[in-house]
């Protein structure tokens, strides 16, 4: 399967997965608790896969800028937490610094 499919999947696995987190309610709720336990067992193992391909600094630029993002959105949607204007200046930034990773950096190459 294609590296960065794998890597979305990984990515979409981690959000589920720390949304569930915050279901658990410290992990006091058998169903979530171990929903979450699962997405990160599968996002784990999948983002493991995509470093054999690509360099583990790339990927996790990349794995952790998106998680981060989507995740506060989710956040703002699900349980009702804005961001403030310096939550959203920093997750602008984490994109901005992800983006030029990903198009100037020799690294992955």
């Amino acid at each position: 399967m294609n590296h960065w499919i794998l890597l979305a999947i990984s990515i979409t696995c981690e959000i589920f997965g720390t949304t569930m987190l915050k279901h658990s309610d410290g992990f006091t709720k058998l169903v979530p608790t171990l929903a979450a336990m699962c997405a990160f067992g599968v996002a784990f193992y999948l983002v493991s896969l995509v470093f054999r391909v690509l360099p583990v600094g790339i990927v996790y630029a990349i794995w952790s800028g998106v998680g981060i993002v989507v995740t506060a959105l989710i956040s703002w949607a699900v349980f009702g937490q804005k961001p403030d204007l310096a939550a959203i200046l920093g997750m602008a930034m984490i994109v901005s610094g992800v983006v030029v990773i990903n198009l100037f950096s020799k690294m992955g190459h």
